[in-house]
């Protein structure tokens, strides 16, 4: 056991004025679970890759430890190799014995590694980097989100496996992983970092309680600035009447008329009095500031659903996809009816068909036909329906923010409005998308399909990669206004909240 100390820790990325890291301070156990949260863009990747050496710093950075990263690059050349190939140029020395004992762990058969690695799904893939990651004895993990793109029994077999472990950082956005695996947490708050021993609940709750209480406390100050603001203004007034005496007055007709030294001596002491009254209003305030710099006070959003002239948008009966070149249906059988006001999530493992489902019912809203598929049963759409859809995939944004509005018919200002409100800074919209995190590419997607009038709002995977702050955003506006969706969601404690039917494929 050890420990990784941080003093003094400043970075920028080159041609930024702000820092992503500031004088920051503190340390860490290298025994501990630690989970890392924070917003989008506030810098908990960049963090990993300053542990790796990766970027050039001011302050101090020390540690004995060696420090290992997932999720592994892998090169383009790589991808129709056998993972078992190449395994030792993942991790310098890593014996394959031990591999294979973790994939067992994580209810993986060793078969996946004489497979081509780009025929492995998104969660045979994490496995096998996860096995890979924890073959090893000495060395600190940096574990950067892995149950991105993983359906739930994946994510299970990942929360069971991690649970067993210690020695390790976790960046992830997934509440149910947090709370089952770590027992530290590292918070990117507004202005500060803070770490707390315990799960996410733990800290969330403590923190909600603070809030409340430094919530209470601004509202003294504020009275308290009031009170002296009034005081202030009196006294100033009665010193500006008392000095205007001095001036103009006949001794003769006034003989009982103070002597102006008197009166010069009287201003200067109620003069003294506002400034006293003006330093302490500056305290106040200050202390009112330092109370609420890391509240997390997200804007409510708004969503605009339109209301359909019949009750059920969606019916589904018996219905089953093939590909034409596949031996097997995608799905079969599958039935079910969207009713105006329902959340139905769509639930199965990856490659079950819930995208190919959306897909055809996005086809059947545009008339087009599926030439590349063979349908089964029924799978109809009322007329004159309107959709907001929200694709998994994010590689097709690039260029300005401007151009996206204007190539989707959206108002400028208003969407950036919703991107202030989702807490994507300013400068970032002087920059092309392909220089987004993925996280903040999610976001631009969401906030297109908010700001999208519709009966029916299609969303398949949105929230990887999006941070927890404002998953709970999302999941406030949806229970206040309670429109008509069809979701793809692996985040449980997601679709817990907001599902009112859940169809397994």
């Amino acid at each position: 056991m050890s420990r990784i100390r941080v003093a003094n820790l400043t970075f920028y990325y080159e041609g930024s004025f702000d820092p992503v890291f500031e004088d920051v301070s503190f340390s860490i156990d290298t025994d501990w679970k630690l989970g890392f949260v924070g917003r989008n863009g506030k810098g908990k990747t960049t963090f990993l890759r300053l542990l790796q050496g990766g970027y050039e710093y001011r302050g101090t950075i020390d540690s004995s430890e060696a420090f290992d990263y997932f999720p592994y690059p892998i090169a383009e050349e790589k991808l129709d190799k056998n993972a078992a190939d190449f395994l030792d140029e993942l991790k310098p020395d890593c014996e394959f014995w031990r591999v294979v004992c973790e994939l067992e762990k994580l209810d993986t058969d060793a078969d996946v590694l004489y497979r081509p690695f780009e025929t492995l799904s998104h969660g045979e893939r994490t496995k096998v980097m996860l096995a890979v990651l924890f073959s090893g004895e000495h060395d600190f993990l940096l574990i950067d989100e892995p149950t991105n793109h993983l359906d739930f029994p994946s994510r299970e077999s990942v929360k069971r496996y991690l649970k067993q472990k210690k020695g390790f950082i976790l960046v992830s956005h997934d509440r149910d992983l947090l709370d089952a695996c770590t027992d530290h947490i590292l918070v990117l708050n507004r202005q500060s970092i803070e770490i707390q021993n315990g799960n996410f609940s733990c800290w969330w709750e403590n923190k909600s309680r603070k809030d409340v209480f430094a919530r209470a406390e601004n509202e003294k100050h504020k009275k308290q600035i009031q009170k002296l603001k009034k005081a202030s203004e009196r006294s100033r007034k009665w010193a500006d009447q008392n000095e205007s005496t001095k001036i103009g007055y006949d001794p003769v007709k006034e003989p009982d008329h103070p002597f102006r030294p008197y009166i010069g001596a009287k201003t200067k002491k109620m003069q003294s009095r506002v400034k006293v009254y003006e330093r302490r209003m500056e305290q106040e305030i200050a202390r009112k500031e330092g109370l609420l710099i890391d509240i997390e006070s997200p804007v409510d959003l708004k969503i605009m659903p339109m209301r359909h002239h019949k009750e059920t948008l969606l019916s589904v009966n018996g219905y089953g996809l093939r590909y034409r070149d596949a031996p097997e249906n995608v799905f079969h059988d599958v039935s079910f009816s969207l009713q105006q006001g329902e959340r139905v999530f769509l639930n199965g493992a990856n490659g079950c068909g819930k995208s190919s489902l959306i897909k055809a019912i996005l086809a059947k809203n545009r008339n087009e036909e599926l030439s590349d598929v063979i349908e089964y049963g029924i799978c109809s759409v009322v007329s004159g329906l309107v959709i907001s859809y929200i694709n998994q995939d994010t590689s097709f944004l690039n260029g300005s923010i401007r151009r996206y509005c204007r190539d989707n018919h959206l108002e400028e200002s208003l969407f950036c409005a919703i991107l202030r409100q989702l807490d994507i800074e300013r400068d970032q919209f002087e920059k092309n998308m392909e220089d987004f995190s993925e996280g903040q590419k999610k976001k631009v997607l969401a906030a297109a399909s908010l700001l999208t009038p519709a009966h029916l709002y299609i969303w398949d995977e949105p929230l990887n990669y999006i941070d927890l702050f404002s998953r709970m955003q999302i999941e406030k506006l949806i229970q206040t206004y309670q429109p008509t969706m069809l979701v793809v969601e692996h985040d449980i404690r997601f679709r817990e909240t907001i599902a009112t039917n859940v169809i397994d494929l």
